[in-house]
């Protein structure tokens, strides 16, 4: 595998995408200590002349805490037990990210309540208006 393809108009060479087999953290017993399983994955967004300007700028933009200041994405990936899968894991989760930042909101349309639903509002109004007032003592008490 060459290239990572994010979508149909972009793909990353690997080149620029550096990877790093480091050991796991957390329990595992002795194949945690001795064997480098986890995934180090870090991509520079603004080196990368693969990603369109809009999409760098949209990454650059997000509040995402894999995201460096410098514009660096870092993923570290030591879910699973072989350093193949993370390796992938790694990779679909920076083309999950890179995806994200690919889509365009929809424009919201404003829209008004019609006049069936504001009487019907109204109505409700006042029926609870009156439930409320049907509970009050009367002063002749």
């Amino acid at each position: 595998m060459d290239t990572l393809d994010v979508s149909d108009e972009i793909q990353i060479p690997m080149p620029e995408i550096r990877l790093t087999a480091i050991r796991s953290q957390g329990a595992g017993g002795q194949n945690v200590n001795k064997v480098a399983s986890a995934i180090h994955l870090r991509f520079d967004i603004q080196a990368s002349d693969s990603i369109p300007a809009r999409v760098k700028q949209k990454l650059l933009s997000q509040s995402d805490h894999r995201i460096t200041d410098d514009g660096v994405i870092v993923i570290k990936s030591q879910t699973h037990r072989t350093q193949e899968k993370n390796r992938q894991a790694a990779l679909e989760r920076l083309a999950e990210l890179i995806l994200s930042a690919t889509h365009e909101p929809k424009r919201r349309i404003k829209t008004k309540p019609s006049k069936k639903a504001k009487q019907k509002r109204l109505d409700q109004k006042s029926r609870r208006g009156a439930l409320k007032k049907s509970r009050k003592t009367s002063a002749d008490d």
